[in-house]
């Protein structure tokens, strides 16, 4: 396999996380009703989505072809998490408990590429910032589960 195919397939596996996570934002964002913690999952979809859009450009701009939807297992777990919620009495901690829980898988999924030093400087400087920005929702989500539990 050619270098820059095993780039874009590491990239292409993040792209399929961040759509699973920006489904995933939009549905919590859906099952909550506090006004603010809405708002909060919204941002985070977008986010996730600008994620998306900057890994597509780089997988494209190694010549493969990337990634258009999430995962089945992706899907299983927010059907998962919906059922969940539904089930809960308190149903705005259970979501932000399934959000925290997805992130740590994303953050796993990023520090397994991220191992790799070979990367090249502009990839991994992306992959590192969109790092931090998942490290900091999980941060902001467990302050609003302190806040609401």
């Amino acid at each position: 396999m050619k270098y820059t195919e095993e780039i874009s397939n590491k990239l292409n596996e993040l792209l399929i996380k961040n759509f699973d996570a920006e489904k995933g934002y939009l549905n919590a964002a859906e099952t909550v009703d506090d006004p603010k913690l809405k708002m909060f999952f919204k941002r985070r979809a977008i986010e996730r989505g600008d994620f998306a859009k900057a890994l597509r450009i780089e997988i494209l701009r190694y010549g493969q072809i990337p990634e258009d939807g999430g995962s089945f297992k992706a899907a299983m777990h927010r059907n998962w998490a919906i059922l969940k919620t539904m089930l809960a009495s308190d149903d705005a901690e259970v979501v932000l408990e399934e959000a925290i829980r997805g992130e740590e898988e994303s953050l796993k999924a990023y520090d397994e590429i991220l191992k790799d030093r070979n990367l090249p400087p502009s990839i991994d400087v992306m992959l590192n910032n969109q790092r931090r920005a998942i490290q900091a929702a999980i941060n902001s989500e467990k302050v609003h589960e302190e806040l609401i539990s």
